[in-house]
């Protein structure tokens, strides 16, 4: 039996020592359309609200962008790719250049960037700046590095013909991205997107657009050309603009499943656009009893609870070996009693509301139905205070696998703890879900840990820890959590077209 390393630790905790203060109420900059790289108002002339989660109060009047908005940016993002345009003829090291420089703007107005988001997502600071803005910031990087290393390959053919291939970018990309991470998934999709060379129309969620639009005018400071980024804010009727859009070429889209599978029917049916689809997930964490207990806990609370449960990755189906299934609920009870819930502007707060009251309203009927389905509620499950969108941390015991919130993706902080007995048939439960987005496993076991890795059904499984995502290692799912793949070299694919050229040579008699 052999012990695996456990030295790669999730980011479970965020320290407030080094922390700066926040700007807790930061001025809102800009909140129009931007396309082109110039702001402007909706052509309906319609706003929306963007809401403080914390307290329910309006931010600001956003500019509502609709079908016409989107045809103008897609208009904008095509003559920016058109053949000999300024963007297609630059160098493909320079691109990675302004990569750089877009990452520096964003290290910049670090604080700034941070306080943001919290105010707009509701997220803790101390994680919006440990977390969020120097990982957005990081994958710009890492990508600049790919843009003039993402080519081709000269291919030996038979006869007398020289065959090579070309990596060329899709074209106009449309990005639709969540509200859970707005900043991250945002320099996710424009990452690659750029690196490769594609102009981009990018729609953020509602609910959260503000540092979409903020980091829309730090590519114009530093120095992308005109039409390349377009951001136009907008509900769902502009984001079905987007994937209908014949002169759209790919579809890159974060959200649920049921959203996802619009986007892809809609794909199809315009002119049959490439679509990459990160969806859902109700990812199974397997305990083993020989694993590290303190470390087992911890994890599993920090991979369910992570930004409020709103993580399409999160671990919210704990399984739990029968021998050591009562000792660990009540150390995972006694974990969650103590997750500090407060204003997320607070440094010693772990715990910020949830995006909206819709959202908040789902969680408390999803936690009703696991009541009236006969799962043990051990502690948590109601509202917190009267302002803002506050939930307990929640966790159930004796849940089964036909209840509700044991199949149905949550999306908030209700741990449900399941108990097994046997590998092959924690195998099989594991895998008895429509999602497919991620796993762990706990166990110091490498046979058993390797086992169950080919067994399990995902597109991403942890050992002996959990949430841990890096720019070099793909992330994305099975089944319906999507297909395609974000980060990593596997990422450049989702914005390529290959093209093969095959030459003719003369041969002539000496």
């Amino acid at each position: 039996m052999l012990r695996l390393m456990k030295n790669l630790k999730p980011l479970r905790s965020f320290a407030t020592a080094s922390l700066p203060a926040p700007e807790t109420n930061p001025s809102i900059m800009y909140a129009g359309i931007f396309i082109d790289n110039e702001w402007c108002k909706s052509q309906s002339g319609k706003t929306f609200e963007t809401k403080n989660p914390t307290t329910g109060e309006v931010i600001e009047e956003v500019q509502e962008g609709d079908v016409e908005d989107i045809n103008i940016a897609v208009q904008a993002a095509k003559k920016a790719f058109k053949f000999g345009s300024q963007w297609r003829t630059m160098d493909a090291s320079q691109r990675g250049v302004l990569l750089h420089k877009l990452a520096d703007l964003i290290e910049r107005d670090h604080v700034y960037l941070a306080s943001l988001e919290t105010l707009d997502n509701g997220k803790p600071f101390s994680a919006a700046y440990a977390f969020d803005v120097p990982y957005s910031a990081s994958v710009l990087r890492y990508y600049a590095g790919w843009a003039d290393k993402n080519h081709g390959k000269v291919i030996p053919m038979d006869g007398n013909f020289f065959g090579y291939t070309r990596h060329e970018p899709i074209g106009v990309c449309g990005q639709i991205i969540p509200w859970n991470f707005p900043l991250l998934m945002m320099a996710w999709k424009l990452a690659p997107a750029l690196a490769t060379g594609n102009t981009i129309v990018l729609k953020p969620a509602e609910q959260t657009p503000l540092t979409a639009l903020y980091l829309a005018q730090l590519t114009k400071e530093a120095g992308f050309p005109p039409g390349v980024i377009n951001v136009v804010p907008g509900f769902g009727k502009a984001g079905a603009a987007l994937v209908a859009h014949n002169d759209v070429d790919k579809i890159a889209f974060t959200g649920s499943t049921e959203v996802g599978k619009l986007v892809q029917e809609g794909a199809a049916k315009s002119n049959l656009k490439r679509t990459t689809l990160e969806l859902g997930g109700k990812s199974p964490n397997i305990i083993f009893k020989d694993a590290d207990m303190d470390h087992a806990v911890e994890t599993a609370h920090f991979g369910l609870f992570f930004n409020m449960g709103q993580c399409c990755c999160a671990g919210s189906r704990t399984f739990v070996e029968d021998d050591i299934y009562d000792e660990f609920v009540e150390r995972s009870v006694e974990r969650a009693k103590k997750r500090t819930v407060g204003n997320p502007f607070d440094p010693s707060i772990e715990h910020g509301p949830q995006i909206d009251e819709e959202q908040l309203n789902k969680i408390l009927q999803m936690i009703d139905s696991g009541k009236k389905q006969g799962a043990k509620l051990v502690t948590g499950g109601d509202r917190v205070g009267s302002q803002g969108y506050f939930i307990s941390p929640t966790v159930f015991a004796d849940v089964k696998d036909d209840m509700t919130i044991a199949r149905e993706e949550i999306f908030g902080p209700v741990q449900q703890i399941l108990k097994f007995s046997d590998l092959n048939e924690v195998i099989e439960r594991a895998n008895k879900t429509d999602y497919g987005l991620a796993a762990a496993i706990f166990t110091k076991d490498i046979d058993r840990a390797n086992h169950l890795i080919q067994g399990l059904r995902a597109g991403t499984v942890w050992v002996n820890t959990y949430n841990v995502l890096k720019n070099q290692v793909p992330f994305g799912g099975y089944k319906m959590s999507g297909h395609g793949r974000e980060l990593g070299e596997y990422g450049l694919q989702a914005y390529t077209e290959v093209k093969s050229v095959i030459v003719k040579i003369n041969q002539k008699n000496s």
